[in-house]
Formats: structure tokens, sequence, C-alpha cells
């Protein structure tokens, strides 16, 4: 007979509930430990980067830029009037002395005007010959007039000392000698007046030929204006040196103001370097530079700093100090090099790719074997165009990837191959 078991398919269920469970608990475990290991290092071809070691020593600091060479004196030649382009005598690039002739010019009513005043001028002149003559001849006629009156003052004084003596003798009456020392005092008060109307007539006579001689003056600086402007109207270049520029034709009308000519001395150039703002600030007057012209390096000097910034550079003059390799024309295209300072004991390495002055960055840094690198933090100071002083994070000695490790952001340390 057989006998019924209760239960039992209870427990077997049970069971493998509990075996699912147990199952469970170990692949959640062993995904945990899984999830736990470390990833495996990426690779990097070690061909690829740019590996430097920490070194310790003087490290000189500069800061580099692009730029062109350009004449220390350029002069602008203006047009000083109105006019209209008769001849154009000299091209782009022609040697010029100051007084060669560049650009004729012609302006009709400048050419009238200039005559205007010469016949003006001489008019002027001739009404000063004649005022001279007229006033000449009256104060000849005043001192005539001066010696009359004096001759016959003399004679009535004469008179009156004759009547006086008559009177003594009593053979003339009292009231003659009277007539004739009053007809002498007339005539002495008269004389006395016509000779200050000479004097004053000699005085008025110089101010009228000076006012005159002012009035001829002031026509003949006009006229010389006039004939120096006429003679502007070929224009000179006004220094020795090569036409930059020249782009007249004949017949072209030019206005007071409009530039003809550029006239440069192309032996005696500066560079013009463009430096980033971040870098330019330690720039300072007087410190050495170097500029590199691909044919050859030239020593120089900073002259001059802009202080306006534009499109994130300031621009920075250099003299330069040694002779020009050849090609070196203007508007060459150069690197310049401005040394800022030399640090006597640092320890520096290659500027990194991001690397900036006074900043943290993270580095791969290599292990003993070569074969890895592990990122470590490192502080960095002040900074050169190819170095950078390490302040902190690395020692001397620790080499170190400088390149672009961007594409590895997510990774602690990679394998070199």
């Amino acid at each position: 007979m057989d006998i019924k078991r209760e239960g039992v398919a209870r427990r077997k269920r049970i069971r493998l509930a509990i075996y699912l469970i147990i199952v469970l608990a170990v692949l959640g475990v062993v995904g945990w430990r899984i999830y736990k290991l470390p990833q495996a290092a990426p690779s990097v071809e070690r061909a690829t980067v740019w590996v430097d070691t920490v070194k310790r020593g003087p490290m000189l600091r500069d800061v580099k830029g692009i730029g062109t060479l350009i004449p220390e004196d350029i002069v602008w030649i203006p047009a000083n009037s109105e006019g209209q382009v008769s001849k154009v005598l000299v091209n782009s690039g022609a040697k010029v002395k100051p007084e060669t002739i560049l650009v004729v010019l012609s302006n009709p009513d400048m050419e009238l005007a200039a005559n205007d005043f010469e016949w003006q001028v001489k008019q002027a002149e001739a009404d000063l010959a004649d005022t001279r003559v007229r006033l000449e001849s009256q104060r000849l006629d005043q001192q005539s007039l001066v010696a009359t009156v004096a001759s016959d003052m003399r004679q009535a004084e004469i008179t009156k000392d004759k009547d006086q003596q008559l009177l003594k003798m009593q053979l003339k009456s009292e009231i003659d000698a009277k007539l004739s020392t009053s007809k002498w005092e007339q005539l002495k008060q008269k004389y006395e007046i016509e000779q200050k109307r000479l004097e004053i007539m000699s005085e008025s006579i110089s101010a009228q030929m000076d006012a005159k001689q002012v009035q001829i003056d002031k026509l003949r600086a006009a006229q010389q204006l006039k004939k120096q402007q006429v003679g502007e109207l070929s224009v000179r270049a006004g220094i020795e040196g090569v036409v930059q520029e020249i782009t007249l034709q004949p017949g072209q009308r030019v206005r007071t103001g409009d530039v003809l000519a550029k006239v440069a001395q192309p032996w005696k150039l500066k560079a013009e370097i463009k430096i980033a703002e971040t870098q330019a600030k330690d720039v300072q007057l007087g410190q050495v530079a170097q500029i590199d012209t691909r044919n050859g390096i030239i020593p120089g000097h900073v002259i001059r700093i802009d202080p306006n910034v534009v499109n994130g550079t300031r621009t920075v003059d250099c003299k330069l100090e040694g002779p020009l390799p050849p090609g070196a024309v203007p508007d060459l295209s150069v690197d310049g090099t401005v040394e800022i300072e030399r640090l006597p004991d640092v320890v520096y390495v290659g500027r990194p790719v991001f690397g900036q002055p006074n900043s943290q960055v993270s580095l791969f840094k290599l292990e003993e074997d070569g074969k890895g690198a592990s990122r470590v933090p490192v502080k960095l100071g002040r900074s050169s165009v190819n170095s950078i002083e390490v302040v902190d994070g690395l020692k001397v000695g620790d080499q170190v990837i400088l390149s672009d490790m961007s594409s590895q952001d997510q990774s602690s340390r990679i394998r070199l191959n």
C-alpha cells in the first residue's frame, strides 16, 4: 500500500529558491569584485609623445612673437595743394635723393595768383618811390620856408639892434625901436614853429615810408609763399631712400593732404613684434631681443611697447643692432624673442602643451621601467617660451610627458609601447 508523503513539493520549491538566492549572491559578489578590479591601462605609442626630463640649473625666461621688419624712418609725402598730376617721374622701388622730383602737378589758378602777386609787388614799389619823391619835395619846401624865416629873423634882429642904438643916441624914436623889436620877436616865434613843423614832417615822412615798406614786405611774403607753393607742385622725395609706394596716374586730381608717395630707408629697419598680452606684461624697455629673419639672427633691444591690446596681442618695437642679413627688406616676416630675465638656479622642465605660468596641471610621469606613466599633479611657476619652472610635484630626474594628453583625461595611468 502506497503511503502519501505530504510537504515534499513544498520543500523542493524552498530548496530551489535557496539555491537561486545563493547563485545570485555569488554572481553579485563576483560582479562586484570584477567591478572593483583596476581597469587595464590604455596603450600609447611612445614615438607619438614628447617626453622631457626635469632639470635643475639656470633658466632663461623669454617671450616670443611674430612680426615684420619695418623702416625706422618713413616719409609720407602729402600734396600741399590741390592740383592735377602732369607727370609721374618715378615708380615704386626707385632709389631717390632728397631733391629727386617724384611727381609734377599743375594748378593754373595758383600760378596765376603767383604772377598777380608779382605785379602787386612791383606796383607797391613804384608807389613807394612816388611817395618818397612827393614827401621829399614837401620836406624841401618846408626846409626852404624855415631858411627864409630864419633869414628874415636875422634881418629883423639887426634892425632891432640898430634902432636900439639910435634910440640911445636919441636919433630914433622909442616907438620905432619897439616896432622893430616886436617884428623881431614875431619872426623868432615863427621860425621856431616852422622848425618844429620841419621836424614833425621828417618824422611823418619816415612813418609813411615805413608803412609803405610794410605793405611791400607783406606782398613780397605772399608772393614768396605763392612761388613756394608753385615750386611744391614739383613734388620732391625729401630724403634719400627707396620709393615704397606711388600709385598716381597722369591726369589724376589730388586734394590738399592726399598722400602722393611713401619713401623709406630700407637699410635702417626695426622689428615690430606681436606678443600675446598675457606674456607682454613682463616686457620692459631696453630688454635684449633676438630677431630671426630665417636667414640669420639679428641682436636688438626693446625701444617701444604699445600700450594698446589689438586682437589679443601687444606690439613691441625692437631696434636692430647688428648688420642686416641678405634678403632683409621692409615687410619681411620675422620671429622675435625678448629676454625677460635669467633665473640662476631653479627646477624646470619643458613647457607642457597646456602649461600656464603660476598654475597647477596634471602630467603623466614615467615609471622607473619606462613602460608606463602615471598621472601626478604638478604646480608650475614662472615660464619661458620653451620651459617652465616646477614648484612642486616633480623632482630632478623625473621624466614627464609634455604632449597633449587630453584624450586620456579619464585615465590615471597609461602603457607606453
